[in-house]
């Protein structure tokens, strides 16, 4: 797919695979925003600054950012990032999440922090660096699934299998309850216990995963918009510029086809 530059300086090329969400290119600027993902991120060229909601600015090389933080990316020209989304109830994403539950959980020095902790790095001459390997989300999710497989509760992790099915229309937390036999009060702690996300904010992603799926297989952002259960193109809008900071026209015509399967 051919990949255009966009008004805020975006420019790449988007992988979608279950799981998982991988952006690798030219980084921009974002409007203030909060994954439902996990994301990681890492800066391959330039300079990269991230903002938190308590207004602490930092110059980062690598950032591993939990759901729900609000922050803002601002990219020098030329630079260059590799981002890596993780659904929360992925191996990898739950393994992360462990790592990300202390008291500086939404606060850029704590994404750095845990960053430091947790990607592959290399001894030179210059000091500590990050290894190539930090940049290949195959070998990042090889080193980080294997700690937990995904959901502790089996309820939850068969919720999470029945989702994908139901997103072309409404999705109600007491019908999908029923379908794994909890109460809808039972289901939706487990949603915040075990993915750090209430229901809502983990329908508005998985929904948004959706849509970039028709999007990668020909599907107008108003036919994505539908075939993903939003009601229509201004809402998937909305909740793009919710979890990414920006507009589906941006972030949408970059996801391609995998070239490989993890």
């Amino acid at each position: 797919m051919t990949i255009r530059t966009t008004p805020t300086g975006w420019q790449g090329t988007t992988t979608l695979q279950p799981g998982w969400l991988a952006f690798t290119g030219a980084v921009g600027v974002t409007e203030p925003h909060a994954h439902a993902a996990l994301q990681v991120l890492i800066v391959a060229a330039g300079t990269v600054e991230l903002a938190d909601a308590h207004r602490t600015r930092r110059q980062v090389q690598a950032a591993i950012i939990p759901p729900r933080a609000s922050h803002t990316v601002c990219g020098s020209p030329g630079a260059r990032v590799g981002m890596l989304y993780l659904d929360p109830g992925s191996g990898a994403g739950r393994h992360l999440l462990t790592a990300l539950t202390g008291p500086h959980r939404d606060r850029v020095d704590g994404w750095v922090a845990a960053a430091h902790a947790l990607l592959p790095a290399a001894r030179g001459t210059a000091g500590t660096v990050l290894d190539p390997a930090a940049m290949d989300p195959a070998a990042l999710l090889r080193r980080w699934t294997a700690p937990a497989a995904g959901p502790h509760h089996p309820a939850l992790r068969q919720a999470l299998e029945f989702l994908p099915a139901l997103l072309a229309g409404p999705v109600r937390l007491t019908d999908l309850a029923g379908m794994v036999s909890l109460s809808a009060s039972r289901l939706g702690h487990l949603f915040a216990a075990e993915l750090a996300l209430p229901f809502p904010a983990y329908l508005r992603w998985a929904r948004l995963r959706r849509a970039a799926e028709l999007a990668r297989d020909g599907a107008s952002l108003t036919q994505a918009a539908h075939g993903a259960g939003f009601a229509d193109s201004s809402h998937l809008t909305r909740v793009c510029h919710e979890m990414f900071g920006l507009a589906p026209s941006h972030l949408l015509p970059t996801v391609r086809e995998p070239s490989g399967h993890t």
